[in-house]
């Protein structure tokens, strides 16, 4: 492939590293030869940079497999996760997938980018449903608009939350910013 083949979402080789074009735009100047500039995300590190390519520059894809994996446990600092499809299980070190830590609860999925075998991304859903396991009774006469308590979740992930939340009650959780959005109902 060539920079004018550059196209949001696609995957290159730049340096030995994985990138995620996120945009490019091919430009003509009326004077001196033709460019692409394109906006990329460096897969390992999360980093987004500019880089302009010369027009029909040639640059390897990189194929990057997208996988849905369940959590199935811990094992001290690895954590196992399966492949729905081929109930192959795969271990990942903390490290990799500290940040979501407090929404991650067994048998939840979990978005997996993968390059030749290494883990490159890992993505939680948007929203997780959490339960909760510690929280203070609201005050009674306290009506104060938009009044919230602290409350632990299944995970031990601690959050604020409106008075009327109980205990044992599931909560919907953005993992974006690990907030409070509503209660859910059991049925």
């Amino acid at each position: 492939m060539n920079s004018n083949d550059l196209r949001s979402g696609m995957t290159i080789l730049l340096n030995n590293v994985v990138h995620e074009v996120i945009e490019s735009q091919h430009h003509k100047p009326g004077k001196g030869p033709a460019f692409v500039r394109s906006k990329l995300k460096n897969l390992n590190t999360g980093s987004i940079f500019e880089q302009t390519f010369r027009a029909k520059e040639p640059l390897k894809q990189a194929i990057v497999e997208k996988k849905q994996m369940q959590y199935l446990y811990r094992d001290k600092n690895l954590f196992y996760f399966m492949d729905p499809e081929t109930y192959e299980q795969i271990p990942v070190p903390e490290e990799k997938i500290e940040d979501f830590l407090k929404f991650l609860k067994e048998n939840e999925n979990i978005s997996f980018k993968i390059y030749e075998g290494e883990i490159l991304q890992i993505t939680m859903p948007d929203f997780v449903f959490l339960e909760v396991t510690e929280s203070l009774p609201g005050a009674k006469g306290d009506t104060a608009q938009g009044a919230t308590k602290p409350a632990v979740l299944e995970t031990g992930l601690e959050i604020q939350v409106p008075l009327f939340i109980k205990e044992g009650e599931t909560l919907k959780i953005d993992t974006r910013n690990g907030k409070y959005v509503e209660r859910v109902n059991k049925k």
